[in-house]
């Protein structure tokens, strides 16, 4: 059960005790009721034991008369369950005397089954009577002195016992059954009322990640309230810690740039000497990759604090209409087909840093068409959230599969008389990188190469 949910867990550990509890209370009130049924079995078959004692112990009434008054008329139908006999044990030849419904058996004794007598002298016990029937039997025996001896017993039809018992069974199943479900539906609201808080905490940080929130906001339990808290600690130091950042890495942005400055500025006075063409050079390089790792920094920082969500749209057509400002002398049809619904989980500075990348280089490469279409792609697998797919085409000379592989290193440039430092595609990948994104880059249908950024969408 390691990776069940709490939900889960409890309602399984829940529903075994409520199986566990309700089948030991059935067992125990199953033996009470047996236990007590059977004791009003054997008080009825005492008090016929009884009376036959009574009969026994006055020899001297007519014999017509003995044995009449245990008024049941069960004694007389034959092999009806209920017996009753008398033996003397004080002869050989072992006289008995039995009821009608006896006929010509007779009744085990409880003595030869190795029952004990109880405290009150009599032995109690189950035997197989007559037919094949279960009979519960009580038998005493009986000390006249000079009248003899005798052990006197008196059967009845167990089956009652056991029908009784049964019944009582069926009743019993039928109602803890229908309390185990009022158990387990009672167990069930109970989880759902009980985790409903860590319910709202999963959807409040859901929300904060998604920037529809900033904090855990509201009331909660006194047992989940210290969770709230210290999260949103955690979110409101990370942020200080974004921030701080931020602030380093502006100075060290200024500290950097002044000095390149100065270097510059002195080389290019004495830009007939081959060592100060150099100088400028490197500086120049240096110039762009101190602006790209500081980039790539700033946005670092930047995606490790909580996410805001961008509309794609609108920064595509956006970015659509500066292109084509920027590339109006070369008579560039630029179009872009958005889905309004597609959403960029980060900010919109980054976005259009991505994307203005890519359309910039086709825009510069292009021979006269440069298409941009944005689109969400479903999840793939269970858990996993949308991606935004942005590809760029144009139509122009495209590149083999070595110059893609070489024009993705950082710096590599296949054409030196194309304006930029030739980063563009290598600040892409690292900053959709940064997000959990890809660029890919491949043939376009219209002709030229097509660069396809994919990107964690809402």
């Amino acid at each position: 059960m390691g990776g069940s949910s709490l939900a889960t867990r409890l309602f399984v550990s829940a529903t075994a005790w409520v199986v566990v509890i309700l089948a030991i209370t059935g067992v125990i009130l199953s033996s009470v009721y047996r236990d007590a049924t059977e004791r009003a079995f054997d008080r009825r078959l005492n008090l016929y034991l009884r009376t036959l004692i009574a009969e026994v112990a006055t020899p001297d009434e007519p014999a017509d008369r003995q044995f009449q008054s245990l008024g049941e008329p069960l004694f007389d139908l034959p092999l009806s369950g209920w017996y009753w006999q008398i033996t003397r044990t004080d002869t050989e030849k072992g006289e008995t005397r039995a009821s009608r419904s006896l006929w010509d058996k007779k009744l085990p004794k409880l003595e030869e089954h190795g029952a004990e007598l109880t405290a009150a002298g009599v032995r109690l016990g189950y035997v197989d009577g007559p037919e094949g029937q279960s009979l519960r039997v009580v038998e005493r025996p009986v000390d006249l002195g000079a009248d003899g001896k005798f052990l006197v017993s008196v059967a009845g039809d167990a089956t009652e016992i056991f029908d009784e018992t049964r019944s009582f069974d069926y009743y019993l199943f039928g109602t803890f059954a229908a309390l185990g479900i009022v158990l387990l539906l009672t167990t069930i609201f109970q989880v759902r009322y009980g985790l409903a808080p860590l319910k709202r905490i999963s959807d409040a940080i859901a929300d904060i990640r998604s920037g529809r929130a900033e904090r855990l906001e509201g009331r909660f339990p006194v047992e989940i309230a210290p969770l709230a808290r210290e999260t949103n600690a955690l979110i409101d130091a990370n942020r200080e810690i974004v921030e701080r950042s931020r602030t380093h890495v502006g100075n060290l942005a200024h500290a950097i740039k002044t000095p390149l400055s100065v270097i510059v500025n002195e080389a290019a006075a004495h830009a007939a000497d081959p060592f100060a063409s150099k100088v400028l050079e490197q500086a120049d390089v240096m110039r762009d990759q101190v602006a790209h790792h500081l980039e790539r920094a700033r946005i670092a920082a930047r995606a490790t604090i909580v996410s805001t969500i961008t509309d794609v749209a609108p920064a595509i057509e956006a970015l659509r209409r500066t292109m084509e400002k920027i590339h109006r002398d070369r008579d560039l049809a630029i179009e872009a087909k958005a889905d309004p619904a597609a959403r960029f989980r980060g900010e919109r500075q980054d976005l259009e840093e991505m994307v203005g990348n890519l359309v910039d280089n086709a825009c510069k490469w292009a021979a006269s068409q440069v298409f941009i279409e944005v689109s969400v792609v479903p999840p793939e697998a269970q858990g996993a959230g949308p991606k935004l797919r942005i590809v760029v085409d144009d139509d122009g000379r495209g590149l083999s599969e070595d110059e893609r592989a070489q024009v993705a290193r950082r710096g590599q440039r296949l054409d030196e008389s194309k304006p930029g430092s030739g980063l563009g595609l290598s600040i892409v990948t690292d900053l959709a990188g940064l997000y959990g994104g890809n660029l890919t880059l491949n043939n376009a249908p219209i002709g030229g190469l097509r660069a396809e950024l994919v990107l964690p969408a809402v």
